[in-house]
Parts: C-alpha cells; structure tokens; sequence
C-alpha cells in the first residue's frame, strides 16, 4: 500500500507544545460509525461509552533516556530506545561518525558507557559501567527525552517531568509517553467509576522507534521496530470476561492497541504476554481484541496514522484530519485527543 495514502497538511502552529491544563480540558473529536464527528472534550468520555465498557491503559514510565556525553573531543547524543539486559541498552547516537566500537561515552556527572556494537541502522548497544543500576545512572545524568516536534522548538524543562509522565506511570522502561493516557485524572477516573466504566492495565515500553518516519514508498518495505510488552494472565481473563458478559475493550493509546493485538488471537481470545512485538498494522488488518480507540492526532505518513487507518478506514481517517485541522484542534503528544468507535 502506497505510504503517501496517510500524508497531510498541518500547520505547524497546530502542534502542541504544552498539554492543556488542566489535562482533562483537552479538546477530543469522536468519530463513531455511522454518526457525524462530534467536537467533545475528554470529561465528556464517561457519557460517551457505556457501562460494562473497559478501557485499558499502558503503564510504562518515561526513564530520562536522553544522554549528552563525549568521546574524546567529540560531542555525542544517544537516545535509548531500548533495554536489551540490566546493563545495556540500544540507543540512536547522534554524530554517529565520531563514534566507533569499544568507544568509551563520558556523560554527566561521571557515567560512563562502552559502545560496544554497531547496528545496521546506524544504532549502538551501549554498557553502561559500574555497579549501580542503569535507572540510577540515567537519573543522575539523561533528561526526559521530548519528541523532536517539541524539542525542535524548545528545550525540556522541569515541568516536562511531570507533564510527560501519565497518572498510570509505575514500570520504568518507555523512552516515550504513552500520550492518550496524559489527559487522565483524578476527576476524570472518578466520573468514570461512577458510570460504572471499568480500567485496566498492561505495559508496553514506548521505544523512540515510534519516531522513526516511514522512509519507504510502500508500506510493505517498511520495517517496523520492536518493543516489549506484558499482559498477565489475570488481566487476560478479566478482559475476555468483559468482553464475553457484553463490554467493549478501548484501548487508550497505540500502545495499548498494539499489545493486545499482538496478545489476541483468531477468536477474540487475549492470551498473556510477555515479549517483543513488531506487529505493524494496516488496512486491512483484522482486529481481534479492540473495539475502539482513544488516541491523539498523529504525524503524517506514520505507522500511526496507518493504524488508525486500518481501524476506521481510509476514507474516514481522512475525514477525521481534514475535521482536525479546519477545526484546530492541537496536535501529537501534548495536542487534543480523538475516540474512535468502528
């Protein structure tokens, strides 16, 4: 399928530097099938699903994965993307030429990391030296790593520590917030729990590879990155009790998607999980698991945006950003949100 299929127009004053606040006064555009767009907001998510409905959150942390270092004169950034044991992780380098392996990285406040191999998409997979757990290393030196259309416009701050984390945040791993979830809060859930919507959770570690722009024409050229996720078996049960006693599953966020689909199987069943996945879905993807989504507005020609795709359609996608934009709603990671139900 042909990559230019989920490109757009976005002016650039349309994308989000900071959420709104407070964060469930976000604006949210719901897109149900067979009605006309809405122009909601997100306190109005507990009228707009039903009770019995659950919705399933991603409860990843965002670790301060951004590094700046040098290799003797050389100026060195990595982003880790990656946890590949307790003591190395895979990380995109920038000035990548400067940089060879068993390379020794100084970063701040003495943390040191070997560069020890060099991967074919230009990445490295760094050991980082000591005795002291990597999440303690990177708290004394890395920052929260902004997505380059915020940190191309302005630095990371101190309020970027909290506003980039979601209330669900517990399992240190993501280099990236699950970001439907940041317009969740106390008010909101409590609203929800009185209309008897019920939540879950599950952990997929947002790698920096949700970044990474679609280079190929077709999206059959496209390899998609991977990323580690857990349902446990509980979880699992409760959802397919939910959804055999009549409720929806919502995802919220990509994230969240993505790992119950890989968890699915033919019959609608959610199994455990506990690994990998690359899945990379498009139209014409056959949903096992999800009902219906809440997510941002995402970039143009993304594997996001073909998702989104894949659930709504084409047509309908398009719908959606054509409404988005003349209506000008904010866009990515601190933007406004949509609900999608198929």
């Amino acid at each position: 399928m042909r990559v230019d299929l989920f490109d757009f127009d976005l002016p650039q004053e349309l994308i989000a530097l900071r959420p709104a606040a407070p964060r469930d006064s976000a604006r949210m555009l719901l897109a149900k099938a067979g009605e006309p767009l809405a122009d909601k907001t997100v306190l109005d998510l507990p009228q707009l699903l039903n009770p019995g409905d659950v919705l399933v959150f991603n409860d990843t942390r965002v670790i301060p994965a951004q590094l700046e270092g040098t290799r003797g004169n050389a100026r060195i950034g990595a982003t880790l993307h990656k946890r590949v044991d307790l003591r190395r992780w895979q990380a995109f380098i920038r000035n990548a030429k400067r940089l060879k392996p068993n390379d020794t990285i100084t970063f701040a406040n003495g943390v040191t990391a070997l560069a020890e191999t060099r991967h074919e998409d230009g990445s490295f997979t760094l050991y980082f030296d000591g005795d002291e757990p990597v999440e303690v290393l990177l708290e004394r030196a890395g920052r929260i790593p902004l997505p380059p259309y915020i940190a191309g416009k302005r630095s990371a701050d101190d309020q970027d520590k909290a506003d980039y984390q979601t209330i669900f945040a517990k399992e240190d791993g993501a280099v990236a917030a699950p970001t439907a979830a940041l317009h969740f809060t106390d008010r909101l859930l409590e609203a929800l729990d009185q209309r008897g919507i019920l939540r879950e959770t599950l952990t997929l570690h947002v790698g920096a590879g949700t970044f990474l722009p679609v280079k190929a024409d077709d999206t059959e050229d496209h390899q998609m990155h991977s990323e580690w996720g857990r349902i446990d078996a509980a979880t699992a049960d409760r959802l397919n009790a939910i959804r055999q006693a009549g409720g929806r599953i919502i995802a919220v966020g990509t994230t969240s998607l993505r790992l119950l689909e890989s968890a699915s199987s033919a019959d609608g069943q959610v199994r455990p999980f506990d690994g990998d996945t690359d899945i990379f879905i498009t139209p014409g993807y056959q949903f096992n698991a999800v009902d219906g989504l809440m997510t941002n507005f995402h970039l143009p020609k993304s594997t996001l945006m073909m998702l989104v795709s894949a659930l709504i359609g084409i047509d309908r996608m398009k719908e959606v950003y054509d409404h988005a934009v003349l209506q000008e709603y904010r866009f990515y990671s601190y933007g406004d949100s949509s609900l999608l139900l198929p």
